[in-house]
């Protein structure tokens, strides 16, 4: 690889950096913080977080299809990239740290406007990686560094957790507010990073783009991509399924270790065990995909993680140095599916180009934006309301029934979602031999009509 790709990788994953550390906070630490420290209940924190989710979700096609179109001096996908900076820094923001009399209409508004900006840089940016390169492996490392990235973040979100988690008065407050200074700060040197290294070509050399497209045909053209046969539905949904697995279980896991394992002070170093165990399984699954291919390695991936959450509901206070171990594996597992399905989104939308002679990364990277959003609202809004369902109370004492309900919903929901996304994604056609077809068909079409 030469000098010149390993610094636009590097620009291009440190984006990834920020923007993970703000939506893991958002993920673990804001929910619990505003059940425990407002006067809202576990079921409403639960399903505002869900209806913003859900309000978010109409933006994603919008924005891909905004970007498709761009024709920014800038870069078509740098233009969004940089001016949703400022938007998603302020809302991360105001909801980190909020008004003393934050009600459940300000968790609204505020939730709402950090996944709105965070669509108008992330869908441009995901797409923006397909544009990188058109190599099958390739796609897997500009993937997989910007996910190495995303972990890195991550795991400086994490370690902020730790550091306050002795604080007097408000251990999670002030863990936010050390995340929200992260955050300004990085999004700011990895957005002018990015802006000023990564190339970003005004089209893609071959393929027509929705653009040209009448409204109407525009239409036409979204309603194959959802066809029993069309890969990209395939793997849609099997995304949408195992994400949903691994978003249950983060949103519940504060509670689960504070409460089940009564290890409250072990929390920041229990996160930051899994994301390192992710981080470091990232360039494994990446070699692993290129030797035996990026969706078997994603079942090995997701057939690991299932084998030790069966564990988690009998562990308690009494054996819970066993859950260390189930961090250290099913974080492993974990790397799988941030590296591989991406990247393998980046090679369908090549079997669309061949198929319907439009190349629309924007619009694909959408939908899969609204995949991620949905599972992570359905996580909360499903866990959340059945946990207080069960007679579970966040910062109350629970009886020994209340905390075996929470500790089968940390583990129980995740393991039944992955296996429905492996049934879902059995057969799936696309391999590094029907890509590289897939290539010389469309190399083959653009000599032809050139």
């Amino acid at each position: 690889m030469s000098m010149v790709m390993r610094r636009t990788l590097a620009a291009y994953g440190a984006l990834g950096f920020p923007y993970a550390a703000a939506f893991i906070a958002l993920q673990i630490v804001v929910p619990t913080w505003y059940a425990e420290n407002t006067a809202l209940s576990l079921s409403l924190v639960g399903v505002v977080m869900l209806i913003a989710r859900l309000m978010d979700t109409v933006t994603d096609p919008v924005v891909g299809w905004l970007s498709d179109r761009s024709r920014a001096r800038m870069g078509r996908r740098k233009v969004f990239v940089v001016i949703a900076a400022p938007f998603v820094a302020v809302a991360v923001w105001r909801l980190f740290i909020p008004a003393p009399d934050a009600g459940w209409v300000y968790l609204l508004l505020w939730t709402v406007a950090v996944y709105v900006a965070g669509t108008v840089a992330l869908v441009p940016m995901s797409a923006w990686a397909a544009e990188l390169s058109q190599d099958y492996h390739q796609r897997s490392r500009i993937t997989g560094t910007r996910v190495a990235f995303g972990l890195t973040g991550s795991l400086a979100a994490l370690v902020i957790v730790a550091l306050t988690a002795g604080a007097p008065d408000d251990p999670l407050g002030a863990a936010l507010t050390g995340i929200v200074g992260l955050f300004v700060v990085t999004l700011a040197v990895t957005t002018v990073w990015a802006w000023r290294v990564v190339p970003d070509r005004p089209n893609s050399a071959g393929a027509g783009t929705d653009s040209q497209m009448t409204p109407a045909q525009f239409t036409a053209s979204l309603k194959p991509l959802f066809s029993d046969k069309n890969p990209f539905r395939q793997l849609l949904v099997g995304f949408l399924l195992n994400a949903i697995g691994n978003a249950i279980p983060a949103s519940l896991f504060l509670l689960y270790v504070t409460y089940v394992l009564q290890r409250e002070a072990q929390v920041g170093a229990l996160l930051f065990v899994y994301f390192v165990s992710a981080a470091v399984s990232v360039p494994v699954w990446v070699a692993w995909a290129n030797k035996i291919g990026k969706h078997p390695a994603w079942v090995m991936g997701i057939l690991l993680a299932c084998v030790f959450f069966v564990g988690a509901p009998f562990i308690d206070a009494t054996n819970a140095d066993w859950f260390w171990l189930v961090v250290v594996v099913t974080g492993f597992a974990t790397g799988a599916d941030l590296a591989l399905p991406a990247a393998m989104n980046a090679d369908v939308i090549e079997w669309d180009e061949l198929e319907h002679g439009v190349r629309r990364p924007g619009l694909f990277f959408a939908l899969w934006g609204t995949a991620t959003k949905l599972s992570y609202a359905l996580a909360i809004g499903i866990a959340f309301p059945l946990l207080e369902a069960g007679g579970f109370s966040a910062g109350a004492d629970n009886d020994a029934p209340a905390l075996g309900w929470l500790a089968l919903l940390y583990a129980g929901p995740a393991i039944l979602f992955k296996l429905a996304a492996l049934w879902v994604m059995r057969g799936y056609p696309i391999n590094e031999q029907r890509h590289a077809e897939i290539r010389a068909a469309i190399a083959g079409r653009d000599q032809a009509t050139a």
